[in-house]
């Protein structure tokens, strides 16, 4: 790891703390479909953006021509990327927090090492939010496959194994029925080098899947969103309703502990928060420090989307208004349905449906399951345009 040299970047040091002016160049670490909506929001606001990303004709390094393909693992084009950006953030949290530490000596990056150390293990996330007194699920660090046995044993069956690190969509865990899951749970695990750091958690069943975004810049401003439901299959968030019908006094707890969450791990950016409801109690499922599917109805929903927020919050601007602009909206997410081309066949059947924003999100390449775009309505109630979103859906064809 390059820690220490440094010789090669002759830069100017802006601190956390310094208010950045315009014209400024945002840098984000990553090149998928947030990091494309989180760009087209910066151009908006007469920025320049720089994407670094392993591999080229990525979504968003397509846009820009300061595209650094070569990824931060090449300290040269680290270097490169760090010396033309003013602000730095993420667009996922898989990025090992040393490279952080070394891009932080030169520029400010949102959200910090610091606060990716703290969640981006998932054994790490559920006991920092424990130690905090939050509410979490049951959970274990397991070692071998007695600490799986003796798991079940002490909370009983079914319950869920789940990667440490690098675990999304449904990667990296596996439900666990009975005894008889346990050798194929520690196989599946152990096969996979970088997944092969587990804990264990008890199954929630849960009456509802719900989900919050929440800003928080430098100064310690917070911008908090609806509570939204999600619709998962196959661990994949298919559906999100806009706000969630649930009693108010659900929505305010929420709202709280959303923000006693980025407090606690000194957050700074956007955050997608996950809970589960059970029996009118919340139970945090997980959080993301970056612009999240659950939050991509904001763009046309509400005042300031997610993406725009998660700017504003990271240049220490600040904080846009999160109220929806309608009473109710609905996304769809777009998923893969073959392995192929990732262009779909046709699109005008969307297009001609009122109320219904098509957002693509030029993946050059389909897999099953894989996010290639969403639809977004907005209307006068969620079931509204939750009705439009899966027509719209059922005539799009891949």
């Amino acid at each position: 790891m390059f820690l220490t040299d440094n010789s090669s970047i002759l830069l100017y040091k802006i601190t956390p703390n310094m208010k950045i002016n315009f014209p400024l160049t945002l840098g984000i670490l990553g090149g998928g479909q947030l990091a494309k909506m989180m760009s087209i929001e910066a151009y908006r606001l007469g920025m320049n953006v720089a994407i670094i990303e392993n591999g080229e004709n990525t979504p968003a390094g397509d846009m820009t021509k300061l595209d650094f393909p070569n990824g931060w693992n090449d300290k040269a084009e680290l270097d490169r990327f760090i010396a033309i950006s003013d602000v730095i953030t993420l667009e996922n949290e898989f990025i090992n927090p040393d490279i952080l530490r070394y891009v932080e000596q030169f520029k400010p990056v949102f959200p910090s090492a610091s606060t990716l150390e703290l969640i981006q293990d998932k054994f790490v996330q559920k006991t920092t939010f424990a130690d905090a007194g939050l509410p979490v699920a049951k959970y274990r660090n397991i070692q071998s496959k007695q600490d799986l046995f003796q798991f079940g044993e002490e909370f009983g069956y079914p319950f869920v194994a789940k990667s440490r690190k690098m675990g999304y969509d449904g990667y990296g865990n596996y439900t666990l029925t009975s005894i008889d899951d346990i050798d194929i749970a520690w196989e599946k695990f152990q096969s996979n080098q970088e997944r092969s750091s587990i804990y264990a958690e008890e199954f929630i069943r849960f009456d509802k899947e719900l989900a919050i975004m929440i800003a928080r810049n430098q100064s310690g401003e917070v911008a908090i969103y609806p509570v939204v439901e999600t619709i998962q299959r196959n661990h994949i968030c298919n559906e999100v309703k806009a706000p969630a019908d649930i009693p108010e006094y659900i929505s305010d707890e929420i709202k709280n502990i959303a923000k006693i969450c980025v407090e606690t791990i000194n957050g700074v950016g956007i955050f997608g928060i996950e809970f589960f409801l059970r029996n009118n109690s919340v139970i945090i499922n997980e959080i993301a420090p970056r612009p999240h599917n659950t939050g991509h109805y904001t763009i046309e929903a509400c005042l300031t989307s997610q993406f725009e927020n998660a700017i504003r919050a990271v240049a220490n601007f600040p904080l846009g208004s999160t109220e929806m602009i309608l009473p109710g909206a609905a996304m769809i997410n777009l998923l893969g349905e073959r392995d192929g081309v990732g262009a779909p066949a046709n699109i005008d059947k969307v297009l001609s449906i009122p109320n219904a924003f098509l957002h693509l999100y030029n993946k050059k390449e389909s897999r099953k399951g894989r996010k290639m775009g969403h639809i977004t309505v907005i209307d006068s109630t969620p079931e509204k345009a939750y009705h439009i979103a899966m027509q719209a859906k059922d005539v799009f064809d891949w």
